[in-house]
C-alpha cells in the first residue's frame, strides 16, 4: 500500500472524523484494497470487498465527504476487515 493510501486509511479512521476527505482518494483506496466497485441509481455505489458488500453514497455537492459519509466508509471497511491497526499488523509478517 503506498504513503498516499496508507495515511488516507488512517484519516479515515481518526477521532474525530474528519470532514473533508475527497472521495476520488476514497474511490482509489477502495479499488487498491481490491474492491469491486458498481455504479447504482443516482449517488449509491455497491462495493463488494473481503466478503463484505454493502452500499455507499458519492458526494450529492462537491467533491468532499462529510462526516455521516466517512463514518459510512469507515464501518464499511472495519467489516471488510480493513483497519490501520490490521494493516499494521500484515505488514509486520
Amino acid at each position: 500500500m503506498s504513503h498516499k493510501h496508507e495515511n488516507l486509511l488512517n484519516t479515515i479512521f481518526h477521532d474525530p472524523i474528519s470532514g473533508n476527505i475527497p472521495w476520488r482518494e476514497v474511490e482509489s483506496l477502495l479499488h487498491h484494497l481490491g474492491a469491486t466497485v458498481e455504479s447504482l441509481s443516482g449517488t449509491r455505489i455497491h462495493i463488494k470487498l473481503n466478503g463484505h458488500e454493502g452500499t455507499l453514497h458519492r458526494p450529492h455537492h462537491g467533491n468532499t465527504l462529510g462526516r455521516e459519509d466517512v463514518k459510512h466508509v469507515r464501518e464499511f471497511l472495519a467489516h471488510s476487515r480493513i483497519t490501520p491497526s490490521l494493516y499494521a499488523a500484515a505488514k509486520k509478517d
